[in-house]
């Protein structure tokens, strides 16, 4: 098997984003689950999970945040915050934080030898856009996996892609296909 190049994160694929009845469930959430499954075979080794966790004790701007949705101050150990069962048992490398983007130095040195970062996962509009954008200003090439993310509507997902698409070429959005075959 050939490893594709660049280092995969996917972006919280979680229970609070995947059952149907939470308030932060992601439509599409099995669909961006196909995707991830396509390409975690072609990055062998070279892929971290992450996970959205609720601070202990929100801070600044957070406050309000979390008194728009009390019910996320769970702790790190809480079922919502868990990853799928599917892929919690496929999360060799996990990478967890109290922020929207997970460009977090852990993730930074994982992507290191390649600088080259591909992103799948949930939500379009926010975790991933907000990984992207943090990994692109420092430095590493971002490719977006359209058809392995998902959004919390489908219009909120195409916008979202069609802003990381405008910071070519630092991010550039990408099909499975191309993210595993090369041509990306």
């Amino acid at each position: 098997m050939t490893t594709a190049p660049g280092h995969l994160a996917v972006i919280d694929m979680q229970r609070v984003f995947a059952e149907p009845d939470s308030p932060w469930a992601t439509p599409r959430f099995e669909e961006a689950a196909a995707g991830v499954r396509r390409l975690l075979p072609a990055f062998g080794q070279d892929v971290t999970f992450t996970r959205f966790l609720a601070p202990d004790k929100p801070e600044g701007s957070w406050r309000a945040y979390y008194d728009l949705w009390p019910f996320a101050l769970q702790p790190p150990d809480a079922p919502l915050w868990r990853l799928t069962d599917e892929f919690a048992a496929r999360a060799r490398h996990l990478v967890d934080a109290p922020t929207f983007g997970k460009w977090t130095p852990a993730l930074a040195e994982r992507v290191a030898p390649t600088g080259r970062l591909v992103l799948a996962g949930v939500s379009t509009d926010c975790c991933v856009l907000s990984t992207a954008l943090a990994a692109a200003d420092a430095g590493a090439e971002v490719l977006v996996v359209a058809d392995a993310c998902a959004g919390v509507d489908d219009e909120s997902h195409a916008k979202a892609l069609h802003v990381m698409d405008l910071y070519r070429p630092l991010i550039r959005v990408v099909t499975a296909g191309e993210a595993i075959g090369g041509t990306a």
